[in-house]
């Protein structure tokens, strides 16, 4: 064998090998910082779910998700480990940007005019006054002696061929 037809396949172990070593520093470092949270520490979950720790077991952790709410979590669901100022920055806000955030309604009430100028009011207790023969049926449909069914025109249903069985 040659030289030639064997470094394609050296070149395929030694991407595999740097692959997997870059692959287990990353899952050490995940490891030691799983390792260093302690409770009061703020964590984000793989799900993008913020909280902190108040318990750390073997392998599982008790999270404060909400105030006076806790939930039992796998070590392993931790995505990453934040500092003080982070965590509270992301969870709670900065009070500067806070101050300029404009404020939203509970209801959409705040959000329409409410001058009676504008509004049109029509007092819908009252039956307009047209005889039978007069009403007309309003739709999007024209209007034609055909019935309104969809049926193929060669009477055949969806799906049947003209091969005889």
């Amino acid at each position: 064998m040659s030289i030639v037809t064997l470094l394609p396949f050296i070149v395929l172990i030694g991407a595999m090998f740097l692959m997997t070593r870059s692959a287990k520093k990353k899952q050490q470092a995940a490891a030691q910082m799983r390792n260093e949270m302690q409770p009061g520490t703020g964590i984000r979950t793989i799900g993008g779910m913020y909280a902190t720790v108040k318990e750390v077991h073997d392998d599982t952790i008790l999270l404060e998700v909400a105030p006076g709410v806790h939930a039992l979590y796998a070590k392993n669901s931790v995505g990453a480990v934040l500092s003080d100022e982070e965590y509270n920055r992301i969870v709670h806000g900065d009070p500067d940007i806070e101050a300029e955030s404009p404020v939203v309604p509970d209801d959409a009430s705040s959000l329409t005019d409410s001058s009676d100028d504008d509004v049109a009011h029509i007092d819908l207790s009252k039956k307009p006054e047209t005889d039978d023969a007069e009403a007309v049926a309003v739709t999007d449909q024209p209007v034609t002696d055909e019935p309104a069914v969809d049926e193929p025109k060669d009477k055949k249903a969806d799906g049947e061929s003209d091969a005889k069985k």
